[in-house]
């Protein structure tokens, strides 16, 4: 008993080691270093999303009020703060119904483009002739999956790396298995995997790199560490086993020695 349990002791200890090699980021990179990013990202609107608008005119704000949800209009937002505001559910068909203006088509689109394309329609119909436009996705969110945590990551600024959502997530522990870090995402109605690596700096001209809005990333650990905790179970359980053993062995001895 004694042999196999220094063994298993013996396996744990080596199973648990870890370099830095496994787990340090972008390890190719130097001080000197300066990567081009080829990837450029927009976030782009999809089916469900949720959209803030807020239409405003600064030679005529009464004239601006139809074009909003809220009863109560509050002008202009500049500071992205959108609490007071109600959202436009993108439906099935990549429409939104805008007061006044009735559905507008924006799945595929930028913020921006769709900001240029209300503002147009309202000057095109002389509703307003200085319409002012602000919009916001209300629900742009990043995913977490880990094997012993979940997390939602909400993004303000619409823009959020691999890098940056690992950050937000609380980073990864030490028996996370790098190489195989999977983002999920919804691309043409399909379901797509893809794994990434953040102890290169390949990542930065990776597809995957800047994140969309929904995407999933689920880590694992390494077999190692599952190894480890599968043994130390069994560790436990042969500990206790053994207790048993001995208390009933003592016990027997002790009314033997009674007769």
């Amino acid at each position: 008993f004694s042999f196999i349990t220094v063994a298993c002791i013996v396996i744990c200890m080596t199973t648990s080691c870890v370099t830095s090699r496994q787990i340090d980021y972008l390890q190719d990179m130097t001080e000197e270093s300066q990567i081009e990013l080829e990837n450029k990202f927009e976030a782009v609107d999809s089916n469900y999303d949720e959209l803030f608008i807020n239409v405003y005119s600064h030679q005529n704000p009464e004239l601006a009020k139809p074009f909003n949800m809220n009863q109560e209009y509050s002008g202009y937002n500049t500071g992205g703060n959108n609490q007071n505001y109600r959202t436009y559910l993108v439906d099935v068909n990549g429409n939104i119904q805008i007061p006044v203006l009735g559905d507008l088509h924006v799945v595929g689109l930028t913020r921006l483009k769709i900001q240029d394309t209300i503002a147009a329609l309202l000057k095109q119909e002389s509703y307003l002739t200085d319409p002012l436009v602000q919009v916001r996705f209300a629900n742009y969110k990043i995913f977490f999956l880990g094997p012993n945590s979940s997390k939602t990551i909400t993004i303000n600024n619409e823009r959020c790396t691999f890098l940056e959502a690992l950050a937000l997530s609380g980073g990864l522990d030490n028996y996370a298995r790098r190489s195989r870090i999977a983002v999920v995402r919804e691309v043409n109605g399909k379901m797509t995997m893809h794994y990434m690596d953040p102890r290169s700096t390949e990542i930065f001209n990776d597809p995957y790199f800047m994140l969309q809005q929904n995407d999933i990333i689920f880590t694992e650990y390494r077999k190692g560490k599952m190894f480890k905790d599968n043994l130390t179970n069994g560790m436990s359980f042969i500990a206790t086993l053994a207790s048993l053993v001995t208390m009933a062995t003592t016990f027997i001895l002790y009314r033997n020695l009674e007769k």
